[in-house]
């Protein structure tokens, strides 16, 4: 082979080598001829800057051009790994802040004007009657008591009370879609109560936050306690229910001297009015004039709205002697005051039974009107004081028997000497 073919070989098409090349030198000026041949359309890596003016160390950025795109990732100068971002955490929305409300309030157990939270939610509907019964004994029957859940705009009836926890059924509401919709409506209630309710449901003829034990009759009436327990003067102790009725006041049993105490009923309501007791004795006496006498039974109510009294025959059984009832549900809120239930005793006079007794044993005024077939027939009241009863004078509660008289009737009567002495106080 000539020396022609051998450049032809070895000859590549790079420029010929000058005098001064040198194969050792620094790679860093081979890099620098390179960087300055690249054309436009090549890639381009940077080695990577150091920003040492950030104050928590130095940080590498690295940037890749490719395309006209370059993006920047920023790596922590010690590790060498990407630091991520930490979002803020979110703040609640205003409706998971009430619904944690709602779970955190207590229910409240709401019979007869005493009000008081239940702080242990585990016991069933069944165990808090049992509770509760101590109170108000016509709690006692539990097969006459059911019970409702009012929250918010949502009523529930618990179809098994023995078997039902109140947190179970307060949790189960709140869960609800119904529950969740009522709150979002416009005026509803956001943090509403859960309000525990019994009721008794059937009629065969009662703390503590609602109840407390005072030294005298002011400080009891200063506390504004439903129940309160207050000796008096007289030796006894009384127990006072307060209620839309009024003050139901009996003797419990001996205590100190302290403050005078009138057993008895202290109406907040008006007086029946006598038309009422009119249309009362007529129905009684309908039945007494069937051939076979037959008692009977109305239940009086107070309507709070337009302030009267609304007399209602419920669906019942009698015979002569006896009345088997139901209460009416169109009754059952708010609204209505239970004032008072009315018996006959067709031709027999009035008395209050032993059947009576167990029976009228709710807080409220009772009245028997037996010997129906007298013109003026006879009447008998009297209060339960949470299954502790005693009699008053119906005129306490009806109205009297009354009307305007004319002067000239009055003129004509005149008294005689000595009674108008015994009557002053001046005879001898």
């Amino acid at each position: 082979m000539n020396e022609q073919e051998k450049n032809d070989i070895f000859d590549l098409g790079s420029e010929p080598m000058g005098e001064d090349f040198n194969p050792f030198d620094e790679d860093d000026a081979l890099n620098d001829g390179a960087s300055n041949n690249t054309s436009a359309d090549t890639p381009v890596t940077q080695e990577p800057k150091i920003d040492t003016s950030a104050s928590e160390g130095a940080k590498v950025v690295v940037s890749t051009l490719e395309a006209s795109t370059s993006t920047d990732v920023e790596i922590n100068s010690d590790t060498k790994t990407a630091a991520p971002k930490v979002e803020p955490k979110p703040e609640p929305k205003e409706a998971d802040k009430a619904q944690q409300e709602n779970v955190d309030k207590p229910p409240v157990f709401e019979y007869a004007g005493a009000t008081e939270n239940i702080d242990d939610t585990s016991k069933t509907f069944d165990e808090l009657r049992i509770e509760k019964s101590t109170d108000f004994p016509e709690l006692e029957d539990g097969k006459r008591v059911s019970w409702t859940v009012e929250y918010g705009k949502i009523t529930k009836s618990v179809p098994d009370p023995k078997g039902t926890s109140i947190g179970k059924m307060k949790s189960d509401i709140e869960t609800s879609k119904e529950f969740e919709d009522s709150l979002k409506k416009r005026g509803a209630d956001k943090n509403p109560t859960c309000k525990i309710k019994p009721r008794v449901t059937a009629q065969s003829k009662g703390e503590s936050a609602y109840k407390g034990v005072f030294p005298n009759l002011e400080e009891a009436e200063a506390a504004g306690k439903v129940i309160s327990i207050v000796p008096a003067k007289d030796g006894k102790v009384y127990e006072i229910r307060n209620t839309e009725m009024g003050k139901f006041v009996t003797p419990v049993s001996g205590g100190d001297l302290l403050s005078d105490v009138r057993a008895g009923f202290i109406p907040a309501l008006p007086r029946i009015p006598m038309y009422v007791m009119m249309q009362v004795i007529t129905l009684f006496r309908h039945y007494a004039r069937q051939g076979n006498e037959r008692e009977a039974l109305v239940n009086l109510y107070f309507d709070k709205k337009e302030r009267t009294f609304i007399v209602d025959v419920p669906e019942q059984t009698v015979t002569k002697v006896s009345v088997n009832s139901s209460t009416n549900d169109a009754y059952a809120n708010d609204r209505y005051i239970h004032y008072m239930d009315i018996h006959s005793h067709n031709s027999m006079k009035a008395y209050f039974s032993g059947t009576d007794d167990s029976d009228e044993r709710a807080t409220r005024l009772y009245s028997v009107i037996g010997r129906i077939d007298k013109y003026f027939p006879d009447i008998k009241t009297r209060i339960s004081n949470g299954g502790k009863f005693m009699e008053i004078d119906p005129a306490e509660v009806f109205e009297r028997i009354s009307g305007p008289i004319p002067d000239d009737w009055k003129e004509r009567v005149r008294f005689k000497e000595e009674d108008y002495e015994i009557r002053s106080g001046k005879a001898g």
